[in-house]
């Protein structure tokens, strides 16, 4: 949490003083009560990471105000270690009331574990993988996880991760009965079962458990001799450091995942990570830079037109979209919600995690312009979604949205928002 800070209160009322805007003015710039400024000013109040952005657009401090807050990194690992694809046993447990649970473990703790003694089903084979049981296993495992990402749209993870880590085990297992060109691409497919259940599991606030996910991704990828995707665990790993509000961090493993050897895709996904770091830091000549890098990156199409996308494939123009979200964080509320809007429109109604993700931040973004009311209409309709789909990453937005609109709660739409929004808003649980 923010802190109060005597030298950022200090800073703001010099930059304030030296732009002629008095309190008064100030406070009708960035939609913050004249009060609030004062006490923020005098060190008594912590800035929000919102007013600080507001402050630092609106006395073109090109993110010197926000460099004064800037948490320190959250702990992340160095690097994830490195595993085999064969090193341990998935353990899965599904209970009649739905819950699940997955736990890896060693061959030598498995047995030591009394899991040998179990009664087992056998869902591998012990004989060779036939070039057609390879190619069948490929192109229905392929169509379903087009399925699972479709549904991935409008459910909670919980309901999917059973089946897709079912599925990566499958996959892992049967490459090894394969061929070597079967082996291939059925570890190729694996990895990005694999990935995606990282994502969800992201979804879920285990953050932990979504690094050990990415990684065993990039194992299976490599087994597979697929280098690539170690590339986009960068990208991944730099979103959980973006979350953590870490813009040092998310834009250094960005600009590693930017290697000329990597596709452009994997490229182009890095940049437009590595732009989102630099909104976060306010620098916005940077992030701009990096956008349009992303845009050249990702118009280049290349790969097998089989293998399934990599990144969303539910932003007609993910770079536009980023840019949106981009402008939020860099106290650019106006600007962000008019791109919002454009963007939004274009997203299927079926990618309902999609809409809430990106609808909800265009919604922090009329808030944080002081259009109160507009943001509640917009946020209403989003709420059954929240509900539906249980993000923890939305959750974070939310939780920002909710602290904006606080402010005004002498608003009616504000105070019937009030007890649903609250609700939604409280951080995800494991």
């Amino acid at each position: 949490m923010p802190q109060p800070s005597t030298a950022f209160g200090e800073e703001l009322r010099r930059r304030r003083l030296d732009a002629g805007l008095s309190l008064t003015a100030l406070s009708a710039a960035v939609h913050y009560s004249k009060a609030q400024l004062s006490k923020v000013e005098r060190g008594i109040k912590a800035p929000s990471r919102d007013l600080v952005r507001l402050c630092d657009t609106a006395l073109r401090a090109d993110g010197a105000l926000v460099a004064l807050v800037t948490a320190t990194a959250v702990g992340m690992p160095a690097e994830p270690v490195p595993g085999g694809i064969n090193e341990e046993e998935w353990t899965m447990q599904l209970s009649p009331g739905g819950e699940s649970w997955f736990q890896p473990m060693g061959r030598r703790q498995a047995v030591s574990a009394g899991a040998a003694s179990l009664m087992r089903l056998r869902m591998g084979t012990q004989g060779p993988v036939t070039p057609a049981t390879g190619a069948g296993m490929l192109e229905a495992s392929r169509t379903l996880f087009t399925h699972y990402r479709r549904l991935g749209q409008s459910v909670e993870p919980g309901f999917l991760l059973p089946g897709l880590i079912a599925q990566t085990h499958t996959l892992r297992e049967l490459s090894t009965h394969a061929d070597a060109n079967a082996r291939q691409a059925l570890l190729g497919l694996g990895s990005r079962y694999a990935e995606y259940v990282g994502w969800l599991v992201q979804e879920t606030g285990d953050e932990q458990a979504a690094l050990w996910w990415t990684q065993r991704a990039v194992d299976l990828a490599a087994a597979g001799g697929d280098r690539a995707l170690a590339g986009y665990a960068l990208v991944r790993r730099a979103l959980i450091t973006l979350y953590q509000d870490d813009a040092e961090q998310t834009v250094a493993l960005a600009r590693r995942a930017q290697s000329g050897t990597l596709p452009p895709r994997i490229r182009g996904l890095a940049a437009q990570r590595e732009a989102q770091g630099h909104a976060l830091a306010g620098d916005r000549d940077a992030c701009l830079r990096a956008l349009d890098r992303a845009r050249v990156l990702l118009a280049r199409q290349e790969g097998s037109p089989d293998a399934p996308v990599i990144g969303s494939m539910h932003l007609p123009d993910s770079v536009g979209m980023v840019t949106g979200w981009c402008l939020v964080d860099l106290g650019r509320p106006r600007d962000a919600a008019e791109e919002l809007d454009r963007q939004l429109s274009l997203v299927s109604t079926e990618a309902l995690r999609t809409q809430v993700r990106y609808g909800v931040r265009r919604a922090l973004a009329y808030a944080s312009d002081g259009e109160i009311d507009h943001a509640c209409a917009l946020t209403a309709p989003l709420l059954d979604g929240v509900a539906a789909v249980r993000s923890a990453t939305v959750t974070i937005d939310l939780r920002r949205l909710a602290r904006v609109l606080a402010r005004h709660s002498d608003r009616a739409p504000v105070r019937q928002l009030g007890p649903r929004l609250s609700a939604l808003s409280r951080p995800a649980t494991t």
